[in-house]
């Protein structure tokens, strides 16, 4: 019945001039060609569709059953003789059909596709959509360019696969998917590499222009959050074959070099309304931190380049891709800023990185970003990795550069664990300056004077929370201590014995007084917690506690006690410590004035 209506169809348009044609016709020819195919009979519509009569026809008309041939494909199992049937006709579609048409409605079947079935739809219409750009005559780039744009907007919903399993399942197909778009872009790709052979002067820059935007976009999605690590039972990996296919075609199409250096002088795309500029200029941001990312880490396409580029050029050229990364809280893109950062940084000497570079603001923020990463990522191996590479970075500067760099770190930190490892780096400096015999002047006289005023003080003098504290003061009282043993009164290189007074003022007193108000406080806590327990008929009731100024979680009397008890052992620590310093301050001072 199907077959017949469409065969009455066929015959009426057989005997009209392509210009009579009808919309009434185009909606019957879709009925009864779609029908033709829910009832089973896609062998007998191929069949019209091959018949050299009918080639009018099929040119108008065709590009109409589309939407209901994908469907009957999806619909019939891969062995299926009515599936195959199906497949060729949609290849003859590709070849008969208006390119201009037949693109529009392969374009539209894929801007409708969702959830699962959005791999599968592409790499479906894929080759037909390849074929009928390839037959285009006019906007070819525009059409390739939209196409690829499509495609790509369609994918990025989809999660990326990511640890092993999840690759080699490749559950929703984007692996194989976005492998299958790069075959589809090649002979475009090949297109404007043939044309730029022919001509040095190239004009036609739109399809090149077309390319290198998905080669962007592919950065972003899926290889921004991709895992690029080899993993082991991966013979082929299909996001590294991805990157350096991307890699390929941006250095086949001449984009490869201006894009990982030069970028910084390219101007902006122009757009009138703000927020479109600040989208455009994230997208770009990202993609160029993954080509980066790529090149400097895992050497997609570093044969392409002299070696002739300084490793502290190289760091600079990084540093913006560097912080866009660090930037963000996932995983998979925040170890590849630091991956990026750590690369840059082993190529360079110790002590080579000039402290001009300070003045720059991305070297200020990213050590910055180490420090947020440090103290409030919940992963610790990235935590430990943060620290790792802001060491790496102090050791590659001058001593004028640590020195600006600790003083940043100080000021901007607001985390005592982190204080007191750079102060812990202050002391390895001003021992290093002891040691040697040509003067450094700034881990010695005024210049170490000024730092010590950062150092060696209280931020809210006596009622600096101690507990909260209690790593910079350690490291302070540590290095305080180191410096009256090593620098003799009469020698006073470091200047500390010309400060002592506004340490002592500023540091030692305030710290002594809160020490026993802190010790008081809690002893009277404990002692009141004891008393409150031999009340209670059970001593694991459960109640809470606050410790640092915020509430701690509910805990029994004997925790909360144990809790307390922890406080005034750290107490007691610094309390010793202070006292040896004290000591020693007294001890020297009195020597000086016996010689006296």
């Amino acid at each position: 019945m199907a077959v017949d209506e469409l065969q009455a169809i066929i015959q009426r348009c057989q005997i009209l001039e392509e210009a009579d044609f009808k919309g009434e016709d185009f909606n019957l020819f879709q009925v009864a060609g779609q029908k033709c195919l829910e009832d089973g009979y896609a062998a007998q519509l191929l069949e019209v569709i091959q018949n050299e009569k009918n080639k009018v026809i099929i040119k108008n008309m065709g590009w109409n059953l589309i939407s209901p041939l994908v469907r009957c494909i999806f619909m019939y199992k891969q062995e299926d003789d009515k599936r195959e049937h199906c497949l060729r006709i949609l290849d003859q579609l590709a070849q008969l059909c208006n390119p201009k048409e037949l693109f529009l409605g392969l374009l539209e079947q894929i801007e409708q596709t969702s959830g699962e079935q959005v791999c599968q739809t592409v790499m479906l219409l894929l080759q037909p959509l390849q074929t009928v750009l390839l037959n285009l005559q006019n906007k070819k780039a525009y059409s390739v360019g939209l196409s690829l744009a499509m495609i790509m907007n369609q994918l990025t919903p989809l999660p990326v696969p990511y640890t092993k399993q999840q690759i080699q399942e490749d559950k929703l197909g984007l692996c194989q998917c976005c492998n299958a778009v790069v075959d589809f872009a090649k002979p475009f790709v090949n297109e404007v590499v043939k044309n730029m052979e022919k001509s040095s002067e190239y004009n036609d820059m739109e399809l090149k222009e077309e390319l290198k935007k998905f080669c962007m976009q592919s950065l972003k999605y899926p290889l921004l959050t991709a895992q690029l690590e080899q993993l082991e039972g991966i013979e082929e990996h299909p996001f590294r074959h991805f990157a350096t296919e991307i890699i390929d075609i941006l250095w086949n199409i001449g984009e490869l070099t201006p894009l990982v250096f030069v970028h910084h002088k390219g101007k902006s795309p122009q757009w009138e309304n703000q927020e479109f500029a600040d989208i455009e200029r994230k997208n770009s941001a990202d993609s160029l931190a993954c080509l980066s990312y790529l090149m400097f880490v895992q050497h997609f396409g570093i044969e392409c380049f002299p070696v002739v580029f300084s490793p502290s050029y190289l760091l600079l050229c990084n540093m913006t891709h560097i912080e866009v990364l660090l930037k963000r809280t996932e995983e998979s893109v925040l170890s590849k800023g630091l991956d990026l950062f750590e690369s840059c940084l082993l190529r360079m000497e110790d002590n080579s990185l000039l402290h001009h570079y300070l003045e720059l603001r991305d070297f200020i923020n990213v050590p910055q970003d180490l420090v947020k990463i440090m103290t409030l990522c919940p992963m610790e191996h990235m935590r430990k990795k943060s620290l790792h590479i802001l060491q790496l970075f102090i050791d590659k500067f001058d001593t004028q550069g640590k020195y600006t760099l600790f003083r940043c770190l100080l000021k901007t930190s607001n985390h005592a664990g982190v204080e007191g490892y750079i102060i812990k780096n202050i002391k390895d400096q001003i021992h290093l300056a002891l040691m040697k015999e040509s003067d450094n002047i700034w881990f010695t006289g005024h210049h170490l004077i000024a730092l010590l005023d950062l150092v060696l003080s209280l931020p809210e003098g006596a009622e600096t929370d101690l507990l909260q504290n209690s790593d910079r003061i350690m490291a302070s009282l540590n290095l305080l201590r180191y410096l009256v043993i090593k620098d003799c009164e009469s020698d006073n290189q470091t200047g500390v014995w010309t400060t002592l007074g506004k340490i002592e003022q500023n540091f030692l007193k305030p710290l002594r007084v809160g020490l026993n108000m802190s010790k008081a406080h809690y002893e009277a806590e404990i002692k009141n917690k004891k008393e409150n327990r031999k009340g209670q008929f059970f001593s694991n009731t459960v109640c809470s506690v606050t410790v640092s100024g915020e509430k701690m979680p509910a805990m029994t009397t004997g925790m909360q006690l144990q809790v307390l008890h922890s406080a005034l052992f750290t107490f007691d620590l610094i309390e010793s410590v202070l006292a040896r310093v004290e000591e020693l301050i007294e001890v020297k001072t009195k020597a000086v004035m016996d010689e006296n």
